[in-house]
């Protein structure tokens, strides 16, 4: 039986994969407390606000990894000495595809989802991208 590819649109928006709420922490709370985060709600990243709640940038496992690597856990030191300023942000209106392209070109598996006010609403992983390939394919091997 001859394999047929059929082209369909599939307008899947960042905000139909994006993990919500978003977890968010202060920027001068302790790097362990961003740990401790990542480790109770099972993500990678953990998304840094400011006073006005807005988005400062992003503390990811990365990060994390270094600051063991460089002594710097166990010291109380703020999240904002480690995270990753002003990072690469989404809407959640935005394609999927846009989304994956910026991720894909500037070698992230995280993005921050924000508000036209620049709050944030929710973020987008690559374990989000996989999750909701998965269901697809199952639809599709249904046909």
């Amino acid at each position: 039986m001859p394999l047929i590819r059929r082209r369909r649109k599939l307008p899947l928006r960042v905000e139909d994969v994006m993990s919500t709420p978003p977890i968010v922490i202060d920027r001068d709370e302790p790097i362990e407390k961003a740990a401790k985060l990542m480790c109770d709600n099972r993500v990678g990243s953990v998304l840094v606000v400011d006073k006005d709640r807005k988005l400062a940038g992003i503390i990811t496992e990365r990060d994390i990894v270094f600051a063991v690597a460089s002594g710097k856990i166990g010291k109380g030191l703020p999240v904002w000495m480690f995270m990753t300023e002003n990072p690469v942000t989404v809407t959640p209106q935005a394609p999927l595809t846009e989304a994956l392209e910026k991720m894909r070109s500037i070698n992230v598996r995280h993005l921050p989802v924000v508000d036209n006010e620049g709050k944030p609403v929710g973020a987008l992983s690559i374990r989000d991208v996989v999750e909701a390939m998965v269901v697809l394919m199952g639809l599709i091997a249904r046909e």
